[in-house]
């Protein structure tokens, strides 16, 4: 079978435009990190495709059908909008979630068919119940993509990494009754959400641990992941734990987060399965951290996927 080398990165500019500029969301990220991967050393192995609106079909999996249609056709309430966060609401905020979405399914199915690893560079949106939206999350894409694997792409067990510092809440309650997968949150014990959902496994971090906890942490839910024996990993690669963070509190260097991308990547390889990877949070202020560990995160991924290619079949599912 004939793969593609490059590592499939997602993107569409509406990731930015569709957020209203007086919104306290910090839209630009999205915009600054495709400029620093374009001229990055790993731009040559990384190919960046313009994703499709999704179809309602794929956001029925995980989602009551009237708070969809009922998103789709502008007709939430203020006080929904309002939880969600994202707010002034834009009409272009309709649009920017179907092709954010899309985006999600479309790196999902192309890490399934064709092995490695695969991104979208926005999403994990982890906040997101069946039929309410949070934390800046509309639709869930961790759960809509877990269960499209499982449904429609020939995927027997999905296994959800949510590192983010917030608990992957919206995740765990879409996908509480899913044998199939496996839900698993390492979050800081103290943030938002201040009411906790229940995820299969949840390992929560105190407030100010920094790396050595962090990644001990993270270890031991790689070591669930293994465990369980997915066929297919979705990577909630949040950068929020940060100590420039403004929304953290677990003190991570940069150096930190970068160990915990290869403890994920490596985690993926012994287990010969497909990674796909969801951008997560990142709130710095200034923004320059959160973007350096978000050009950390995708350009290693690049490489990652680059040398795995190099040695033989990319964990390809036929």
């Amino acid at each position: 079978m004939t793969t593609p080398a490059s590592f499939g990165l997602w993107y569409h500019p509406l990731y930015t435009d569709g957020i209203h500029p007086e919104a306290r969301f910090p839209r630009d990220r999205y915009r600054l990190l495709l400029d620093r991967l374009q001229a990055a050393e790993s731009a040559p192995i990384m190919t960046v495709h313009r994703p499709e609106p999704v179809s309602k079909t794929h956001l029925l999996v995980a989602h009551d059908a009237e708070y969809v249609e009922r998103f789709l056709s502008g007709e939430l309430t203020e006080k929904e909008e309002k939880r969600i966060g994202l707010t002034p609401w834009t009409p272009a905020m309709i649009e920017r979630t179907k092709v954010l979405m899309g985006g999600a399914v479309e790196a999902t199915e192309h890490a399934v068919r064709y092995g490695g690893l695969a991104g979208n560079m926005a999403g994990g949106t982890h906040h997101a119940h069946r039929d309410f939206g949070s934390g800046y999350c509309v639709f869930n894409d961790l759960a809509v993509c877990a269960l499209h694997a499982l449904e429609n792409l020939g995927v027997a067990r999905v296994a959800i990494v949510d590192l983010d510092v917030h608990q992957g809440d919206g995740t765990a309650t879409i996908l509480a009754d899913e044998a199939r997968t496996c839900t698993i949150s390492v979050h800081c014990s103290t943030n938002f959400p201040f009411r906790k959902s229940v995820s299969d496994h949840d390992l929560p971090i105190p407030p100010e641990s920094g790396d050595a906890v962090y990644l001990e942490t993270v270890a031991q839910a790689l070591g669930v992941c293994e465990a369980f024996k997915p066929d297919l990993i979705l990577y909630q690669a949040g950068v929020d734990g940060l100590e420039a963070d403004a929304l953290g509190k677990l003190r991570v260097s940069r150096e930190g987060m970068r160990k915990r991308n290869q403890l994920v990547f490596e985690a993926a390889e012994a287990l010969n399965v497909p990674l796909v990877v969801f951008m997560g949070g990142g709130y710095a202020k200034p923004i320059d951290a959160s973007l350096d560990a978000f050009e950390d995160l995708f350009s290693d991924a690049a490489q990652w996927n680059q040398r795995i290619r190099t040695q033989g079949d990319p964990c390809v599912r036929r």
